[in-house]
């Protein structure tokens, strides 16, 4: 389908299920897919952080892909991460994708090589001369190294070269900044941020959308929330925000002395999908640590907390 203009509302990053072998559960991501569209979301972002992308293979993203676009065959859009350390890599991802049938790129600034703003900016434009599809900027500083500024963002959108922005950087001001800026662009643009605990702020600020990993286990509150914006109800946004937030608690039940942040977060989430029933392992990608059953148990107990189990 067409990526509608601007894309707008409720785009999970979606979690990529695995077996106890790690490989791809088809059947699970199926499940979780049909999970998140009776949820009412407006969009899928497939291969991005909440889906493990970095730690699968090639041939693990293919499945993914292929199963998500096959699956959902055009009810909504699909948009795909070509998240990859320098532009050849990265353009060899967006056609892979494009030929999959995905509707939009989103591409981080290269990494792991030091680069300089004019060679950020020559990335993106490389990219997009190569595309097929609309190419959305990923602003994921803790991931890449680089911080996308909001002159490279808006002068790469005046250009033509970017159709949005996917903010994970938690620089709040910097995405208002961009907001306010593209309402000066002479085409589409649009501003996503993906924040779980702040995307009530973020709309009223007017952002197009929000990109939640939580949003795979809750799918109807980003969308009761965004609904809520949507129609200048503010204290219901900010209500179901307040939910949210403590339901975003469970992604701190990892011990920090034995694992990281990130084996933490997508364990719980994880762990959540496979207390749901959406989802029949709850296994994340190696070299990632695995919640403890103990861990696992908190996890539901901030979903009961949700009214989720």
């Amino acid at each position: 389908m067409t990526l509608p203009a601007p894309l707008s509302g409720v785009v999970p990053p979606v979690c990529t299920p695995l077996t106890p072998e790690r490989e791809v559960d088809t059947a699970s991501l199926v499940r979780l897919v049909d999970h998140l569209v009776a949820g009412g979301v407006d969009g899928l972002f497939v291969l991005g952080t909440s889906s493990e992308a970095a730690h699968l293979t090639d041939r693990q993203r293919a499945v993914v892909l292929d199963t998500v676009v096959r699956h959902v065959a055009g009810q909504l859009p699909v948009l795909a991460g070509a998240i990859d350390m320098t532009t050849p890599r990265v353009l060899d991802h967006v056609r892979a994708l494009t030929g999959a049938g995905a509707d939009a790129a989103v591409v981080t600034a290269p990494f792991y090589t030091r680069t300089h703003p004019a060679e950020v900016r020559r990335h993106f434009q490389l990219v997009a001369r190569g595309s097929r599809v609309p190419v959305i900027a990923y602003d994921l500083p803790v991931g890449v190294h680089t911080k996308l500024s909001t002159e490279t963002v808006l002068g790469l959108a005046a250009e033509g070269v970017l159709a949005g922005l996917k903010d994970s950087s938690g620089d709040e001001g910097g995405f208002r900044a961009v907001v306010v800026g593209k309402r000066a662009l002479p085409g589409v643009f649009s501003a996503l941020t993906g924040s779980e605990l702040t995307a009530d702020a973020a709309l009223a600020m007017g952002a197009d959308g929000v990109v939640p990993g939580l949003g795979n286990v809750d799918p109807e509150g980003y969308v009761r929330l965004c609904r809520a914006g949507r129609e200048g109800d503010w204290a219901r946004a900010r209500a179901e925000q307040e939910r949210l937030c403590a339901l975003f608690r469970m992604t701190a039940v990892g011990d920090p002395a034995r694992m990281g942040g990130a084996s933490s977060a997508l364990g719980a989430f994880k762990a959540a999908l496979h207390l749901r029933g959406v989802i029949a392992c709850p296994a994340t990608a190696d070299p990632q640590i695995p919640l403890s059953p103990e861990e696992t148990k908190r996890v539901g107990k901030h979903l009961a907390a949700a009214g989720l189990l």
